[in-house]
């Protein structure tokens, strides 16, 4: 398969407002017979005074809760045998960065993220999907 991987953004705090982005991304990995990889970021809290704040292990747990909403994500949106084809990426740090980051080491042909309103905070605002768009080596699609 020599077609570039398609990598898809969600932000598993809006599994509800991702749903429709996920489907678009696997529309179009299939449409070019490409992998599809989806990612989401948690933030990285233990850089940050904030950090002193939580128990060990918080971001362990903070993790794997956003590995398994992804993965409930997944098979939701594209039924427990697709999702057996899709790697599962939980990254840490700055949303924007990480995707940026991943697509580069993936090799991916194009990253497919949500166009968020600024107003929601959370892990992938609307200025991380401008970032993407901003810097990415990559064709960005955009799901409004």
């Amino acid at each position: 398969m020599s077609h570039k991987p398609v990598l898809c953004a969600i932000d598993v705090s809006n599994e509800d407002r991702d749903a429709k982005v996920l489907k678009k991304a696997a529309q179009l990995a299939q449409m070019e017979g490409a992998q599809l990889d989806v990612i989401t970021v948690v933030p990285d809290y233990g850089m940050s005074v904030v950090g002193s704040f939580f128990e060990p292990g918080h971001h362990k747990k903070a993790e794997d809760e956003a590995r398994r909403r992804l993965n409930a994500l997944a098979v939701q949106v594209l039924g427990e045998e697709a999702n057996k084809s899709v790697r599962h990426i939980v990254a840490t740090g700055n949303a924007y960065e990480e995707i940026l980051h991943v697509a580069r080491a993936d090799g991916a042909g194009l990253i497919v993220i949500g166009a968020h309103k600024p107003d929601f905070r959370d892990y992938l605002l609307g200025p991380n999907a401008a970032r993407v768009v901003r810097h990415s080596e990559c064709s960005v699609y955009v799901v409004r």
